[in-house]
């Protein structure tokens, strides 16, 4: 798979990386041994960008991932998170705390240093030099080598970037999902990589999606506003759509969704997530598949600005600084 540079500190990966959340939360239960051969399987098709975090399960799905990756750790780029406490997820990127948990992800890991090292939510009680110091810290020690950002906005980003200098921003962004294109031009200046979640809209951009009546309460589809009826009908129109592009192209829509992210600019790299092996063989063959500017027109004549219903529910929102 042909590889990308994010950011301007160095940090190189596979054009599409790999999510582990769903493995661990999220998407109702989860299955390690599906999860591990995922993992697996991403690798053995070039897949070098491997992307997890302390809250996925409070440190199984490290533990997931460290020992997924353990024969080949030394080819990959492991990312982790820090920000956020057990069982209330509420905010915490104290300097201590930051310390606890890099500690914990080095041990549950099983690694002597973390590639990118995320703040998961920017907390508002903790000043953001701070968490960067602290980050510089680690990265002197020779512990981590970059630091990222998730969900954070223009203020945050430079603030972070005068202390130590940013490598990339993780947030959502798919064809559903466009409200993060603001952020580009301080991304572009300061030199940051960029790291879409939720690259398939949460998996409705895989042509599977179903009404929210259908999931179970753990999973977080059956609350998300994209499922609930009336915008339901409206995406699935609109995916039907791509279908028939992506069709066109000897292609899935899901391979169509990830090109097109890719399409958006040579810094970015996604990181869609499944416990399917069969499935990370369809996203990484994303890799290869080459969208005209006809078809970027046709696809902003299906979704000119994104898919229908918030990514949040009132309450959850962010909102960027």
């Amino acid at each position: 798979m042909q590889k990308r540079t994010l950011g301007q500190q160095g940090l190189t990966t596979s054009a599409i990386g790999y999510g582990s959340m769903g493995i661990s939360l999220a998407y109702g239960p989860g299955d390690e041994q599906e999860g591990v051969a995922a993992i697996q399987k991403a690798h053995d098709l070039g897949v070098t960008f491997f992307d997890t975090a302390e809250m996925y399960g409070w440190g199984a799905n490290e533990e997931i991932v460290g020992r997924a990756v353990k024969s080949f750790r030394d080819d990959v780029v492991i990312a982790t998170k820090f920000g956020f406490t057990a069982p209330d997820y509420g905010l915490d990127s104290r300097p201590e705390h930051i310390r606890d948990v890099v500690e914990n992800s080095l041990r549950r890991l099983g690694v002597d240093h973390i590639d990118v090292l995320y703040q998961h939510r920017v907390d508002p009680n903790v000043p953001i030099e701070d968490v960067a110091g602290t980050v510089k810290e680690f990265i002197d020690a020779g512990k981590v080598k970059y630091f990222g950002l998730s969900e954070a906005g223009p203020e945050t980003l430079r603030r972070a970037h005068a202390i130590q200098p940013v490598s990339v921003l993780q947030t959502e962004y798919s064809l559903f999902e466009r409200e993060v294109e603001v952020l580009f031009p301080v991304l572009n200046e300061l030199g940051i990589g960029f790291v879409p979640y939720s690259p398939l809209g949460r998996g409705f951009l895989t042509g599977s999606a179903k009404p929210a009546s259908a999931y179970d309460k753990s999973d977080m589809r059956s609350w998300d506003a994209r499922w609930q009826p009336g915008n339901f009908e409206k995406n699935v129109e609109a995916t039907r759509q791509l279908t028939e592009l992506a069709a066109s192209k000897e292609a899935t829509v899901a391979q169509l969704a990830l090109a097109w992210l890719l399409a958006q600019g040579g810094h970015i790299v996604p990181i869609p997530g499944t416990r399917s092996a069969k499935r990370v063989e369809e996203n990484t063959g994303a890799a290869d598949l080459i969208l005209t500017e006809t078809d970027l027109v046709r696809i902003k004549e299906i979704l000119p600005v994104g898919g229908f219903g918030s990514r949040y529910p009132e309450g959850m929102e962010i909102d960027w600084v």
